[in-house]
């Protein structure tokens, strides 16, 4: 598949920052199909695409430091403004001088605007044309108006490099019929609120304000996802992310949404980043970085390390169960049965004897799980670069599904990714039993350790 070089560009709408230059530039470096590899340069340095980004709600990411994810080459993660304001609250990141400083990180923040916990936290909030209303879930009677304005105030002081615009999100389950009316009035709002947000933002020279698409599941011709893409890139922002997903729906409705968003000539700007918000299993990033993603965030892969669950190629390995009570494997061998990766030297049984049981284990693994992550996508983008990048998607699952085979087999891997990488020119008809009699494997399948070197 053919490699393209692509110039630098940034959105005519970019102001220049003090040192002469935007506050953010994209140079699309190759595409292998639609998967992209880019260079993003931002205010705290350049950060190579497709990335995964991860999260460290209230300024740290539980059981690592600063220099940990230095050390594990992140160059970007996450903060929430929600929590953030909360605790240590904006006052505070301003008087320090933000949070780049409180948390000691030389690299790039991404806040969400907050409005995420419209969803997560919707029994204790009351949405209003002027904002989101919460209860503080830690102080039970407190309330808290966060509006647009508010929140691009709350990202100016914690001095993110990307801002989220503040948007109304409603779940992704809610009935397109029953609850149409709903839908349309977020999907309008959020477009309102992005005005809002660009007319608050008082520092654009130094930050980048992202816009969300929103539209719930609509992708039909005309529908409410290309009217919110239409809107959005009428405001010719410095990037833009896929909101409303990865809340219950159904897989052949993800895939549909991020096709329509990334989709050549009527998607999202071929030269700005596009982000995929709260994704992070890594069969869906990698479906959706075929698709033309560049950016991932989720707390999937530290949350799933402190109930002691590793990811590995093969899945997940829920390092409680017994039967890695002798499993002296490394925890991620290498194709030669070498360990690679931050606990290269650590078996499975070892982590068996403490994961759950001792405060260490949490942190190692989320070291792996974390390495796991950055070093799936740096390795995508390397085949990405090389043109390689089909190849290396039919590896992947064929590891991913060790239990799938050609036909005649009795499982396949989920049908909505042959659907998706049918779309992409990503053949892998000859690899799997895809017939109705084959039963559809889990999106996060489990590794038994049954293969042990015991």
């Amino acid at each position: 598949m053919s490699k393209r070089k692509l110039e630098d560009a940034q959105g005519d709408g970019t102001r220049l920052s003090q040192a002469g230059r935007p506050p953010l530039v994209f140079h699309l470096e190759a595409t292998c199909g639609r998967a992209r590899a880019a260079t993003v340069t931002l205010p705290h340095g350049d950060v190579l695409t497709p990335v995964f980004m991860p999260v460290g709600t209230q300024g740290t990411i539980k059981g690592m430091s600063s220099e940990d994810m230095e050390m594990l080459g992140c160059r970007i993660l996450l903060g929430n403004t929600f929590h953030l304001a909360n605790r240590p609250t904006c006052e505070l990141l301003r008087k320090c001088g933000g949070l780049h400083k409180l948390m000691n990180w030389n690299g790039n923040i991404l806040t969400d605007s907050g409005g995420f916990q419209m969803v997560s936290l919707l029994k204790l909030a009351v949405i209003t044309e002027d904002g989101v209303e919460f209860e503080d879930p830690k102080k039970p009677g407190s309330r808290m108006l966060l509006t647009p304005e508010k929140s691009i105030e709350s990202q100016n002081d914690i001095g993110a490099d990307i801002m989220m615009a503040l948007d109304d999100v409603v779940s992704s389950t809610l009935d397109p019929v029953k609850d149409e009316a709903r839908i349309k009035e977020a999907t309008d709002r959020t477009l309102r609120w992005i005005d809002r947000c660009i007319k608050a933002h008082r520092n654009p020279e130094q930050q980048n304000l992202f816009g969300i698409v929103q539209g719930h599941l609509d992708v039909k011709d005309g529908g409410l996802r290309d009217y919110s893409l239409k809107e959005m890139i009428r405001r010719d922002l410095p990037g833009y992310a896929i909101g409303g997903l990865s809340g219950g729906e159904a897989k052949s409705e993800f895939w549909r949404v991020v096709e329509r968003c990334t989709r050549p000539q009527s998607g999202l700007p071929p030269m700005k980043p596009r982000y995929l918000m709260g994704v992070g299993y890594p069969l869906d990033i990698v479906i959706c970085v075929a698709l033309g993603v560049d950016m991932f965030d989720c707390v999937y892969p530290c949350r799933t390390a402190r109930f002691g669950t590793a990811l590995v190629r093969s899945g997940q390995l829920r390092l409680t169960s017994a039967e890695f009570a002798s499993d002296y494997r490394p925890l991620e061998p290498d194709r030669d049965g070498n360990g690679q990766g931050p606990l290269k030297d650590y078996t499975r049984a070892m982590l068996y004897t403490i994961v759950t049981k001792e405060p260490v284990a949490a942190q190692l693994i989320t070291l792996h799980n974390l390495w796991f992550m950055l070093n799936l996508l740096q390795e995508m983008r390397q085949q990405i670069k090389s043109g390689t990048f089909p190849d290396w998607v039919r590896r992947f699952l064929q590891d991913f599904f060790p239990m799938a085979k050609p036909a005649p087999c009795e499982h396949c891997p989920p049908r909505w990714v042959k659907d998706a990488l049918d779309l992409c020119g990503i053949a892998v008809d000859d690899l799997f039993d895809w017939s109705e009699s084959a039963k559809e494997l889990p999106d996060m399948p489990k590794d038994t350790g049954k293969a042990s070197g015991k």
